[in-house]
């Protein structure tokens, strides 16, 4: 039996990182929940809050603030810091330079200060800055990960789920790539209990699938929310949540998240997302796909626009 209490140290107590504590909690996926924040009185208010929360629920769970540095028994950090609120017509790598700059003054001090866990990144750009975290922290890569398109994927099966009347669990449709424009669906490997999904969508609509129209509205979902409310918070909260729950399970589950390649789909050099399974030490392995020609022509076009960012890394 485990009794070791399960740390979660979450890095930016904005709408992203109190969103993300209220799932934890409501979730019971760990123990003791640390908030971190420039800001101290709204990361001290967040946590006084969450403990108001937390008396509700079975068990206790510790809520307290303390600074990054103080890290060395933590097992999970997720960074949720932000350069700051997107303008019109910006995208997610707009983002880069201002998020970079206060990753860059945080995970070296984490490392001096004995951090020794897992890295979840749940910040724009996400596969950018999964791969900065990855080099400035100098950890093994499958203790480095970003959420990725695992979001993405959800709001893929969600909306086929509404589409064909079959609950989202059942539907097996995922979004490889970058976390941004370049995303894309895997309909080679898409499926409801493995009949192709085209053929399902057919046969309950009547309709041919128009597969680009329905990728293009997957990708603009989180914009629209953003659009709507100003920002994007409970499904990403949902998703740091489910990628904790795992790896604190072990449970060997292949989600589709943001990893460091190393010659998985012959590239490396690179963060991005894809299928890996998730035990307790990270990544236990990235599952290779065979994709059609033209899902690989995407997949290397992804690859390219993140390279092509990471160069840019201040």
């Amino acid at each position: 039996m485990n009794t070791k209490a399960r740390k979660v140290m979450i890095i930016g107590a904005g709408n992203v990182g109190a969103s993300a504590a209220y799932a934890l909690l409501n979730q019971n996926i760990c123990e003791e929940l640390i908030l971190v924040d420039l800001n101290r009185e709204r990361a001290h208010g967040h946590a006084q809050d969450l403990s108001d929360a937390a008396a509700y629920m079975p068990g206790m769970m510790t809520i307290s603030t303390r600074d990054a540095s103080e890290c060395a028994d933590v097992d999970i950090a997720v960074i949720t810091v932000s350069g700051g609120a997107l303008k019109p017509g910006q995208t997610r790598l707009d983002e880069l330079n201002s998020t970079a700059r206060i990753v860059k003054s945080i995970v070296p001090q984490m490392m001096e200060n004995g951090f020794k866990g897992i890295f979840l990144i749940a910040t724009n750009p996400c596969d950018i800055i999964t791969w900065q975290v990855w080099k400035l922290s100098g950890l093994p890569r499958n203790q480095v990960i970003g959420t990725g398109v695992w979001l993405d994927t959800t709001r893929l099966r969600r909306t086929l789920a509404q589409e064909l009347d079959i609950g989202a669990q059942s539907i097996d449709a995922f979004i490889l790539g970058e976390h941004g424009d370049t995303q894309f669906p895997v309909w080679s490997h898409s499926s409801v209990y493995g009949s192709p999904i085209a053929g399902v969508y057919q046969r309950h609509t009547g309709k041919v699938l128009d597969k680009e129209q329905l990728a293009e509205k997957v990708r603009k979902l989180g914009f629209e929310i953003y659009n709507r409310k100003g920002c994007t918070e409970y499904g990403i909260a949902g998703t740091i949540a489910e990628i904790c729950r795992n790896i604190f399970t072990g449970s060997h589950r292949a989600l589709a998240i943001s990893c460091i390649l190393d010659g998985e789909y012959g590239v490396d050099g690179v963060a991005i997302g894809v299928p890996a399974v998730l035990a307790q030490g990270g990544v236990q392995q990235i599952i290779e796909l065979q994709l059609a020609e033209e899902e690989q022509t995407k997949f290397r076009h992804s690859v390219e626009v993140i390279k092509n960012n990471i160069a840019r890394l201040p």
